[in-house]
């Protein structure tokens, strides 16, 4: 263990004690080192160790010397310990999450925060972080024929890495983040691919993810910008631009049905995967006083979802009261509209939101 000299209050080991079976020891990555531990009267418990501030010296001096533009983006430890990139401007402040390139914060001047997060999120390197915008890849909810992978695909709980960072004219950040095929990804995915992910950071947040087969046969995969969104009240809160189209209501056994007015309302849980579908949507938020726009192309699916009351409890990151303030609009591809794609090919998924 490295000298008390090198760290603060913030970094002594912590033990909870828990109950139940005994966890298999784990190695966190850049967030905390998780061991277990018996004592004599047999009670378990859990060691969190967490990485001392000498161990990220080296990549937080790289990250900076090769990206950071001065007093607009910088690296930093995060939640957890997880790197997070932190841009502050003055047309917005946003931070995004190197694990799984996850943008959890998004804030144009003046307004309030677009994004919703979880104040239960678990920013662990092995969990996804609630709330922002995961990207599902390559497959969406439980995976086809194996339970055990995990939920979303893996996208989601891999450190990304970061390509490039530039500042525009105009004053908008730009980050490209990739993932590239590992023995990891192809124990659960045996497909060879490089996704290419685009995060623009304005006045609006344009977000763009490409996926290039580099492998010698075609595969099909399906994606997910899964945008969580703040809302005053999600009752009062509506979303449109999904009139008379074809959904599976998930809460429903997953029967087929269509949208018989414009206006999707959250009075109940709401579980929703629009089909066939490029139209753009807007959510009012009568409580917060405004509306945002979702564009979107290269996707043809879209996922309205609202855990409401039970399944929110249910959630171990998920606060109990917290989804009065949150609604998911997704731009997808899901199902039928899954990705089939040839060697060499590119696909590219686009979603851009704005206040309007």
């Amino acid at each position: 263990m490295e000298p008390a000299g090198e760290t603060d209050l913030r970094d002594w080991t912590m033990a909870l004690k828990i109950s139940g079976p005994l966890p298999p020891c784990t190695h966190g990555g850049r967030g905390p080192e998780i061991f277990n531990a018996v004592d004599s009267q047999g009670s378990l418990y859990v060691f969190a160790i967490p990485f001392y501030p000498s161990r990220m010296t080296a990549l937080f001096t790289e990250l900076q010397q090769r990206f950071s533009i001065a007093n607009v983006v910088r690296f930093e430890a995060g939640q957890g310990g997880l790197t997070r990139i932190v841009v502050t401007s003055p047309l917005v402040s946003a931070e995004v999450y190197l694990h799984g390139a996850h943008v959890t914060h998004f804030q144009p001047a003046g307004q309030k925060p677009v994004l919703w997060m979880s104040g239960q999120s678990l920013y662990q390197t092995d969990k996804a972080i609630r709330g922002g915008v995961p990207i599902c890849f390559p497959w969406f909810g439980p995976k086809a024929g194996d339970p055990s992978a995990p939920m979303h695909g893996f996208a989601r709980l891999r450190e990304w890495q970061v390509e490039s960072v530039s500042q525009s004219d105009e004053g908008a950040v730009e980050i490209t983040f990739t993932l590239t095929a590992d023995e990891q990804t192809r124990t659960l995915w045996p497909a060879e691919f490089v996704a290419r992910y685009q995060v623009h950071i304005g006045k609006t947040l344009k977000l763009t993810l490409q996926v290039q087969n580099k492998g010698d046969t075609a595969f099909t995969f399906e994606e997910a910008l899964h945008t969580y969104f703040a809302v005053g009240e999600v009752r009062q809160a509506s979303v449109t631009g999904l009139k008379a189209t074809n959904y599976f209501d998930k809460t429903d056994g997953s029967k087929e049905k269509s949208q018989g007015g414009d206006a999707v309302g959250i009075v109940a849980e709401t579980d929703r995967v629009y089909l066939n579908t490029t139209a753009p949507c807007v959510l009012s938020d009568p409580a917060n006083g405004r509306r945002v726009g979702i564009e979107k192309a290269g996707s043809h699916s879209t996922v309205v979802w609202n855990p409401w009351i039970a399944k929110s409890k249910a959630m171990v990151d998920f606060g109990d009261e917290e989804w009065t303030g949150m609604i998911c609009i997704e731009s997808c591809n899901l199902g039928k509209d899954r990705v089939e794609l040839n060697p060499g090919a590119i696909h590219e998924m686009r979603a851009e939101i704005r206040i309007v």
